[in-house]
């Protein structure tokens, strides 16, 4: 399991012109699931996301997680995360999770971050054709792999 997490002073999921989602400060986190990934993966990560250190305290040092700055977040689903890019210049997403295996883990992901933060997360739709709007607050983006937590 994969995630890029972006720091945003603002963001917004827009599906068929409709806004989807929608947070002021907070994370913005792409997700990226593999047919390997288990609940361990899930558990980890999302505690990993809520208490990753990527906001400034008073001394304008990141110092302060999502918890301690009461943010909100944002998950959307994305296959392309994992997308093998060695040979030619088409990528392959054949490591991507099929959405039998992946839907039942992004929402137990989302319920498990909503349980770390105390708090709803919002999301996109799996598997729809999203438009992501985002300011990166510094910037800061994050990508963190459940298969690198060693």
């Amino acid at each position: 399991m994969k995630v890029v997490i972006q720091r945003v002073s603002k963001a917004h999921v827009t599906i068929d012109k409709k806004i989807m989602a929608s947070i002021s400060q907070g994370l913005l986190i792409f997700l990226g699931i593999v047919n390997d990934d288990t609940i361990e993966d899930i558990s980890w990560l999302a505690n990993k996301t809520a208490n990753l250190r990527i906001f400034a305290d008073e001394n304008d040092v990141m110092n302060k997680s999502l918890l301690d700055v009461n943010g909100d977040a944002i998950v959307v689903s994305q296959f392309t995360l994992h997308a093998a890019t060695k040979k030619g210049n088409r990528p392959s997403y054949i490591k991507a999770a099929k959405p039998d295996i992946a839907i039942p883990l992004y929402e137990s992901f989302v319920k498990e971050l909503e349980f770390v933060l105390g708090k709803t997360v919002q999301t996109g739709e799996f598997g729809a054709d999203m438009k992501v709007e985002l300011i990166n607050d510094g910037p800061v983006t994050i990508i963190i792999d459940s298969k690198n937590k060693e």
